[in-house]
């Protein structure tokens, strides 16, 4: 089966990144959350949608 090198290099590097974090995902939450208020990158952020209900789909 071909193995696309892309593919394979991403979850090498999110592997990497989860064992920083002995897989704890709240820890993992943590630390993006902390790199975000550290990054002077503008975030967007959009307002919440209300639920569509059964009469917007007909």
């Amino acid at each position: 089966m071909w193995k696309d090198p892309i593919v394979e290099e991403t979850r090498k590097l999110r592997d990497q990144y989860a064992n920083l974090h002995h897989h704890d995902i709240d820890a993992i939450f943590e630390d993006i959350q902390q790199r975000q208020a550290q990054s002077r990158k503008n975030m967007v952020s959009f307002p919440p949608r209300k639920p569509m209900t059964a009469s917007h789909l007909t």
